[in-house]
């Protein structure tokens, strides 16, 4: 692995996004993701285990790698896109408890993951947000409809429309941010919650989970072709371009 680092500590795995400071999203990084998770499911399948997912101080994720995407042709942006929404997707109906820990920045695709997770932890002071519509992009389909699930409909309506980025103090309460700490004490207190999630017993926690997820899980099988392609006719439409190619500036 070149993007993810993991590592194993009783019954919960940290899984760490190590791609460069800002770990940037690209290709590379969603196989690898996906793969760990796979393995995952296939070693703790019935057993209880839990995921920390992280980054570093700075960063847990800026999002999407757009100097290496926007100069991609449909087909490859296509194969990106649908790739990425199929991790989220395994993300979110993982059958153990995953807890994302944010001691770093979590914009948009890199905010996306963190809301695949069950709980989300983070440094007070760091921002996080979805700022698709600002670049002519909407929101992931399966992505919207997760943010008004843990959140609620007029909260998620506001921050994707506004796409504006917040601190994590400021999401407190909201479903957004679970909980707020400083420094080490982000990961350190995810750990605990997915060890302690963990501990349940028996399979209860898997078929809670699997209520939880299984009327988005439907939703979006049944759409993700229609949505993520009408994603795609705006990614390549001229004022998503000219946008896309001004962010990659400040990239």
């Amino acid at each position: 692995m070149t993007t993810i680092k993991t590592e194993s500590m009783d019954n919960v795995t940290i899984i760490r996004l190590d791609n460069g400071v800002t770990n940037a999203i690209n290709l590379l990084m969603v196989r690898e993701l996906a793969a760990v998770l796979a393995e995952l499911k296939k070693k703790y399948n019935g057993q209880n285990h839990g995921i920390v997912l992280c980054g570093n101080p700075k960063f847990f994720s800026i999002g999407f790698d757009l100097p290496s995407l926007i100069n991609e042709d449909r087909n490859s942006m296509s194969q990106f896109f649908y790739a990425f929404n199929e991790l989220a997707l395994t993300l979110y109906t993982l059958p153990f408890p995953s807890i994302a820990a944010l001691s770093g920045h979590a914009a948009a695709g890199g905010y996306i993951l963190s809301l695949m997770c069950d709980f989300r932890f983070a440094d007070s002071d760091k921002k996080l947000g979805l700022n698709e519509l600002l670049l002519g992009i909407p929101a992931p389909y399966l992505t919207d409809m997760v943010m008004r699930q843990i959140s609620n409909d007029r909260v998620a309506t506001t921050m994707l429309f506004q796409g504006n980025f917040i601190t994590a103090s400021d999401a407190l309460g909201s479903g957004l941010i679970d909980k707020v700490f400083t420094g080490q004490d982000v990961e350190k207190n995810a750990m605990e919650k997915a060890a302690a999630l963990a501990n349940s017993p028996g399979p209860a926690f898997a078929q809670i989970k699997s209520n939880r997820v299984e009327d988005i899980k439907i939703r979006y099988e049944k759409k993700h072709k229609e949505k993520n392609d009408a994603f795609l006719d705006c990614w390549f439409g001229e004022p998503a371009q000219t946008l896309l190619k001004e962010a990659v500036k400040k990239f």
